[in-house]
């Protein structure tokens, strides 16, 4: 009953505590729309492109040039006839039009602006697949026509070529990622309240009152604990809730396994806050150690900018930081459904936590006082 105690009173002045709520819920929903709304463009994976203006001139008469220009003007791209009065190249040179196709008896002649390169790759790659269509025609017309139809019939009944993506899972955009590096980011800045748990009773001078008082030092560590773990948990919960129904955030079908992970690493920004306390004398120092480590793992791990195929020695450190495997298997979580990705993160965010909690648990028990 104690514990529960302990750790109702610790949950109640956290929630009390309104710079703590403001930098625990309003600081990472603020960051999340500011870095995910200016850095959007660097997630973009398409390029768009706009209709093509194409001129052209046929001197052909069995009208196959046609039946391209209308599949063709399905895609986006405009075709007009040249009149004797138009020179097509010139309006091709001075980028009144993409591109110039002439089409005669010997063949086809194509002219594009080499200003828009994607533009003009785009009417080449087009006006190929026209032209091996017909020379396969002209092909099957002089060896066997009347099995030219029955050839392009049957390849649309059937599909000879199956494309595969070597990358079929969806990637985060910019609002889905920053919700996860952000969100991983702050939970691991629960590591500063942690550190005053029990150094702020000593500051308050509270702490002989709890000597004093019929609570064992294991009773009274454990509620502290338990009640910075509750009150944590619950400000996670709000931030995904925030970033879900405000910003359309992508958490994935699996929000428990997403929500465990994350629970994982409460506990071990908890046990690195307090470690921290108990290896340090001054009161001040846990303070300004946590802050540097919480800043380097944020830098080093993507919370600010992604971070993509990082080498040699920036690779070591970027695997140094506990947001990297965080976020990694979070993103496995919900793009890929790889559920064997929280296995890494929980070990070792349980193992650290283990280490820490029994440095600061035998410091404790040296103690004369709490």
């Amino acid at each position: 009953m104690n514990i529960l105690n302990i750790a109702w009173k610790g949950i109640k002045t956290e929630f009390r505590d309104i710079k703590t709520l403001i930098f625990l819920l309003a600081f990472p929903i603020l960051l999340m729309l500011v870095l995910g709304t200016a850095l959007s463009n660097t997630f973009t994976t398409s390029l768009p492109v706009d209709d093509l203006h194409v001129l052209y001139k046929d001197t052909t008469q069995e009208g196959s040039f046609q039946q391209f220009i209308k599949a063709a003007e399905k895609s986006g791209m405009h075709f007009k006839k040249v009149t004797d009065q138009v020179d097509g190249k010139k309006e091709v040179k001075r980028s009144t039009f993409d591109g110039y196709v002439e089409v005669t008896e010997n063949g086809v002649q194509l002219y594009v602006n080499d200003d828009n390169s994607i533009k003009g790759s785009i009417l080449q790659g087009m006006v190929s697949g026209y032209v091996d269509k017909y020379n396969i025609a002209s092909e099957v017309m002089k060896t066997a026509p009347d099995k030219l139809n029955a050839a392009f019939t049957a390849g649309e009944q059937r599909d000879f070529i199956k494309e595969t993506s070597l990358n079929p899972n969806k990637q985060p955009g910019s609002m889905d990622y920053y919700a996860i590096v952000i969100t991983t980011m702050i939970v691991l800045y629960g590591a500063l309240p942690a550190s005053s748990l029990i150094v702020s009773e000593r500051v308050r001078r509270t702490a002989d009152r709890l000597i004093a008082a019929p609570v064992r030092k294991s009773e009274i560590f454990i509620g502290k604990v338990l009640g910075s773990l509750v009150s944590n948990g619950l400000c996670v919960i709000l931030v995904i809730l925030f970033s879900k129904l405000l910003f359309k955030a992508n958490w994935g079908d699996h929000l428990g396994l997403v929500f465990l992970v994350l629970l994982t690493e409460v506990v071990f920004a908890i046990s690195l806050g307090i470690g921290i306390s108990f290896l340090t004398k001054s009161s001040a120092a846990p303070q300004v150690i946590i802050m540097i480590i919480v800043q380097l793992s944020s830098f080093f791990g993507g919370a600010y900018f992604k971070i993509d195929n990082p080498e040699g020695i920036f690779k070591l450190i970027t695997e140094l930081s506990p947001l990297t495997w965080m976020n990694e298997a979070i993103t496995k979580i919900i793009y890929a459904n790889d559920f064997a990705a929280v296995i890494p993160a929980i070990s070792i965010n349980l193992i650290g936590s283990f280490l820490l909690l029994l440095v600061a648990i035998i410091s404790l028990q040296r103690r004369e006082g709490v």
